[in-house]
């Protein structure tokens, strides 16, 4: 069955071969054995189950939290030339007992469903009579408490199948499982250890990099500048912080968009489907935002904010590059966002136990803020990968900035928070510095500190960077709650003894990302022009790696355009035409320009 399995990849998705773990794991299920699929973001995970759906009889039901993702999914199927469906809140009463009453007839391949569906006693009957050959659940590992992202309703998943006359295979498929959370999905579903099929998280397209101690705002609007081509998500912590991005971003003239659940529903849907359709080039977002978007053409993700866990952050930050090509992961770190992500734990419903649990994954993430080695080695051994090597490219592999001495400004902003008593935040401790002349200072007698005035050549705001610097690199704490005082880390001691010195790294600059292709820019508006017309996103026509291969080979037969990854039999009667048009058309020019 593998060969004809090889033959629908190459038919409908335009592959010659399958990725690594996905042979297996098709393998697996062709075999009716129960598997559970741990691949990254990008990995294909989606295809381990639409393969198998085009040779098994009968429907396979596809449990996805995602409604938005569902619909994705559908269309691309649908594409394709593969009749799929799905069924979730969006629809009225009658449109899901007619999508229902299609699949118990054949009619659809694929059901996509929500799990709260199963919730609903009524609704789990009419699955019973249906011929299901496979159950496949996407984001596996919401089924788990020890997960990022519980969801309650996924506990009633194996149930369901467990009523089915004759079982169907299952395959439980996520990006995002550490050890525990893996063991916890497979006792859920009763699948044997020798059943896990783990291909490794690594993501090689994907540059790391932690921006810190230096000005994130300034950093972002070079980096958006430098890059307004390139679409990407900006992620943010909190609402008021999306909002005030998206303010200073738009007075900059850059196409930016913003989502939150602040917003109205119109309004959150208006900009997901504006940045789908690659009209708005950047969203500012909540983690609220992407988990439903199969958008594979994201160049960069930043996060503004630094996450409360690993977990958390890979998968937010792997929506970055899903079609393979190179893309940024950035992380602007600042000592406040600590705060605010304990606050989050503390103000949450969770058990102590689990309260706990999240407080070590919020250490485990400190750390990757401040490691100086590989960030995706990091990654990887969090996950569980023993002794994962140097990546060579992400911003630790590859920073080669130099370092100054400030042993001296360090010990100046160390000794005026010893002075302070630790008892005032950083706007205070910059003013005594800068020897601000203020009543205030005046009349708490702060002017008569031997530190007043001591950086006076310097402005309150460089005074204050440098603070974030010191806080950033551990030689300072931020206290307290709404309004954090200054206090001295046990690293700060030997600084004020003379007995360590201080280095820092110049400023890490926001470099342009991609490659001018004028080809590649050509072909973009092509398939945009496409999509419109048929009313999907413009990356469900082709990937960017499609476009560039398309660049690179320019095809001009049916032949050669087939020959090009994603390309199958379906799309190239459907688009190839315009394309190839559109690469002779190019040819045509530069050969007159030259001449």
């Amino acid at each position: 069955m593998m060969d004809a399995a090889l033959q629908a990849l190459k038919q409908y998705f335009g592959y010659d071969r399958f990725r690594t773990g996905q042979d297996q794991i098709i393998s697996r299920i062709l075999n009716g054995q129960d598997t559970v699929g741990i691949m990254p973001t990008g990995g294909g995970k989606s295809l381990c189950y639409q393969i198998p759906a085009l040779l098994f009889p009968g429907v396979t039901l596809v449990i996805s939290p995602l409604i938005s993702l569902m619909k994705d999914q559908v269309d691309a199927l649908k594409d394709v030339g593969i009749q799929a469906t799905f069924i979730n809140s969006s629809l009225t009463f009658s449109e899901t007992n007619e999508r229902l009453s299609a699949a118990a007839q054949g009619i659809y391949k694929l059901v996509y469903i929500a799990p709260e569906r199963l919730e609903v006693s009524g609704f789990v009957r009419i699955l019973e009579h249906m011929h299901v050959s496979l159950v496949a659940i996407d984001e596996a590992h919401c089924i788990s408490q020890w997960g990022h992202d519980f969801r309650p309703s996924y506990r009633a998943i194996p149930a369901m199948i467990d009523r089915f006359a004759r079982r169907p295979a299952v395959v439980a498929l996520t990006a995002t499982a550490t050890p525990r959370v893996t063991t916890d999905i497979r006792k859920l579903f009763g699948i044997e250890a020798e059943g896990v099929v783990a291909t490794g998280f690594a993501r090689d397209n994907l540059n790391f990099q932690v921006v810190r101690g230096q000005s994130a705002d300034v950093f972002l609007l070079d980096y958006l500048r430098k890059n307004r081509d390139q679409p990407g998500i900006v992620y943010a912590a909190t609402r008021k912080e999306v909002d005030r991005l998206y303010a200073r971003l738009t007075q900059q003239g850059l196409a930016v968009g913003r989502y939150h659940a602040g917003l109205s529903e119109k309004e959150r849907a208006a900009s997901q489907e504006q940045f789908l359709y690659d009209d708005l080039t950047v969203l500012v977002a909540t983690n609220a935002f992407g988990m439903g978007i199969n958008k594979s053409n994201v160049r960069f993700v930043i996060h503004y904010n630094m996450p409360r866990n690993i977990e958390a952050y890979y998968q937010e930050a792997g929506r970055a590059g899903r079609d393979g090509e190179k893309s940024d992961c950035i992380l602007l770190f600042a000592p406040q966002d600590i705060r605010l992500q304990k606050f989050f734990i503390d103000q949450s419903d969770m058990d102590e136990t689990l309260k706990q649990a999240e407080y070590h994954k919020l250490e485990q993430m400190i750390g990757y803020c401040h490691t100086e080695t590989c960030l995706q080695a990091y990654i990887l051994r969090y996950f569980g990968e023993r002794n994962p090597s140097g990546c060579g490219h992400c911003g630790n592999c590859l920073d080669t900035r130099e370092k100054t001495d400030v042993t001296v400004n360090a010990q100046k902003v160390l000794s005026c928070v010893k002075r302070l008593r630790e008892r005032y935040g950083k706007i205070m401790v910059a003013k005594v510095l800068a020897g601000a002349s203020e009543q205030k200072l005046r009349s708490l007698h702060l002017d008569r500190l031997p530190t007043y005035g001591i950086m006076k050549e310097q402005t309150q705001k460089q005074i204050g960077e440098f603070i974030d610097f010191l806080t950033a690199e551990q030689y300072l704490v931020q206290q307290g709650g709404a309004y954090p005082v200054l206090a001295l880390a046990e690293r700060s001691l030997p600084v004020l003894k003379g007995e360590a010195r201080v280095l820092k790294k110049g400023h890490i600059r926001a470099e342009r990302l991609a490659v001018d292709d004028a080809l590649f820019e050509v072909l973009k508006q092509v398939r945009k022009t496409l999509a419109q017309k048929e009313f999907v996103p413009p990356y469900i026509i082709f990937s960017d790696q499609s476009l560039r291969e398309m660049s690179a080979r320019l095809p001009a037969t049916d032949h050669d355009f087939l020959m090009i990854k994603g390309v199958g039999q379906q799309k190239l009667e459907k688009y190839g035409h315009a394309f190839m048009q559109a690469i002779a058309g190019y040819q045509a020019e530069q050969k007159n320009a030259v001449n």
